[in-house]
């Protein structure tokens, strides 16, 4: 986790508003309003402050804070830390979920097809 944070490719930063499709390769931090889809088989980072209305599927998403509304399938891992908070349907074959977390929603921890 330490280094997926310290190699970030890209940063959508507070302030900065954006509406589409995110494909990336790499490690994406997303601290701002993002609206639409993304796409990986990387990491992506939602960062305190982040207002995501997204579907995700990508291989490792991490939430440091923010809020993700939407479904989420990581590949890989998710990882949801306070005062993060998730409205949707997760998936992923491993999940941590802290203390302090508000999620609405469904989860299924299998690997995905």
């Amino acid at each position: 986790m330490g280094e997926a944070q310290s190699e970030i490719t890209a940063l959508l930063g507070r302030g900065t508003t954006f509406e589409g499709k995110l494909a990336f390769e790499g490690t994406v931090r997303i601290d701002g309003h993002f609206k639409g889809a993304i796409a990986s088989d990387h990491t992506l980072i939602i960062g305190d402050g982040a207002n995501v209305e997204a579907e995700i599927d990508v291989a490792t998403v991490i939430v440091r804070g923010g809020v993700v509304r939407g479904n989420i399938r990581a590949k890989t891992s998710l990882e949801v830390h306070a005062p993060g908070k998730v409205v949707g349907n997760i998936q992923s074959p491993s999940l941590f979920i802290d203390r302090g977390v508000e999620f609405e929603g469904t989860c299924k921890m299998a690997p995905l097809e």
